[in-house]
């Protein structure tokens, strides 16, 4: 079988993660060139993929001024970052894989879209990556063969997790908004991709309600300083202690972020110097902390999504209700519950435990793209650029309900998003 080539722009941890596929499927995948303006995380992997040196690029203005240099494109760069880079990709006849979302801002995501319908020959999939997770393949085959009768609404909930808030959505790259993405769109997209996925109709209308509450100077402890470092007097207390969270013995995520270099000294300096040492109460964050939206779909299913900070583990848990029964799944441990009425029989179904990589989704996307690569675009995968726009206008448009406390028509939204 072919050996499929690809360069990839942004050499951070989710890039590293698809690239990491390539050292593991040698045969399948090789990564040949990288863009990445962190030296450190460009030498990584440029080392650990074997590139030659001429392929190593500080921006991706700089590769894709090259000939065509591979196959694919993985692109991971920061989400403000996506549409320009994608757009010349495509334009170089690379196939593409994009990190979600598709863009931090809603009008681009709308024009990735139309990109995707004018070069039908190529692959462009989005990184939605639990559309390839043994649990959510299983709950789809269940709805689809309608175990549960018609299905008429859904509540699923993505419990963020009191770690991953205070990493990603209060020092991290998400914690203002001005400068990347609105929580639901960069944490949520997964769940409405999979809500809209499941449904199998378009939403129509959206409603939300949401705030930022406890991340915010009035829950500082007395005294606290800037710097978790610096002699925090609730220190020992606090749940949120830079000192306990990323200079334990634990070197993966979410402590591999702050530094490549992932010894005691480098993560002590990474915490001196820059965001993840910061009292998560002293921030410039603005993204919420805990959200709802309400969806109705054209075939008159409702869903609703509860995404919120306040719990001490991240984890999804979904509840189907249909007209002859009901299905509980829980993402974290695999299991699937289903209640038949009016027979009262119940099915308890155990996956394999497969937990690393979003349930398996991160290898399950690269095996589903490679493949889709190997055969040129003639294959249809399970996600794609031109599908995924309306898990993503759903978020802006759930964002601009909580901001304007007002229920958004879905069609009106995105005429808004076009003429802007």
């Amino acid at each position: 079988m072919k050996q499929v080539t690809a360069i990839v722009i942004g050499a951070g941890d989710r890039g590293n993660i698809y690239a990491k596929y390539a050292l593991t499927h040698s045969k399948d995948i090789k990564i040949v060139a990288v863009a990445e303006p962190d030296q450190e995380k460009r030498t990584q992997m440029m080392e650990a993929h074997n590139i030659s040196k001429e392929n190593v690029f500080e921006s991706w203005e700089e590769l894709l001024a090259q000939p065509k240099l591979a196959d694919a494109a993985i692109i991971a760069t920061l989400d403000k970052d996506h549409y320009e880079p994608t757009k010349l990709a495509l334009e170089k006849d690379y196939h593409i894989l994009l990190e979600k979302p598709l863009s931090n801002n809603a009008k681009e995501c709308v024009l990735l879209g139309e990109l995707a319908k004018e070069y039908p020959h190529k692959v462009f999939s989005v990184c939605h990556v639990l559309r390839y997770t043994k649990f959510f393949s299983k709950l789809k085959e269940l709805v689809d063969r309608r175990v549960i009768g018609d299905i008429m609404t859904i509540n699923h909930n993505e419990y963020v997790g009191r770690i991953h808030q205070s990493h990603s959505f209060v020092r991290g790259n998400w914690g203002n908004s001005k400068r990347e993405s609105p929580m639901i769109l960069q944490k949520c997209c997964h769940d409405l991709d999979i809500l809209l996925w499941l449904v199998g109709a378009n939403c129509v209308k959206v409603s939300s309600f949401g705030s930022l509450d406890y991340f915010t100077g009035k829950y500082a402890p007395e005294g606290a300083p800037k710097r978790c470092l610096d002699g925090c007097p609730a220190g020992n207390e606090c749940a949120y202690n830079a000192e306990k969270i990323y200079l334990s013995d634990n070197v993966g995520w979410p402590v591999s972020v702050i530094s490549p270099d992932t010894s005691y000294e480098a993560r002590k300096k990474a915490l001196e110097e820059g965001p993840y040492g910061m009292c998560v109460y002293q921030t410039d964050n603005d993204v919420v902390d805990h959200q709802i939206v309400n969806m109705s779909f054209d075939n008159n299913v409702t869903a609703s999504l509860t995404m919120t900070a306040f719990c001490k583990d991240s984890g999804r848990h979904i509840k189907i209700m249909g007209t002859h029964g009901e299905i509980t799944g829980d993402f974290d441990y695999n299991e699937i519950r289903i209640k038949h009425f009016p027979s009262n029989d119940e099915e308890l179904i155990k996956l394999t435990n497969d937990l690393a990589g979003h349930g398996g989704g991160d290898t399950g996307l690269m095996k589903d793209f490679v493949e889709l690569v190997r055969n040129d675009g003639k294959l249809k995968g399970k996600t794609e650029a031109s599908i995924s726009v309306q898990s993503h206008i759903m978020a802006f448009a759930a964002e601009e309900s909580r901001v304007t406390d007002r229920v958004l028509k879905i069609e009106d939204f995105v005429e808004e998003v076009k003429n802007k």
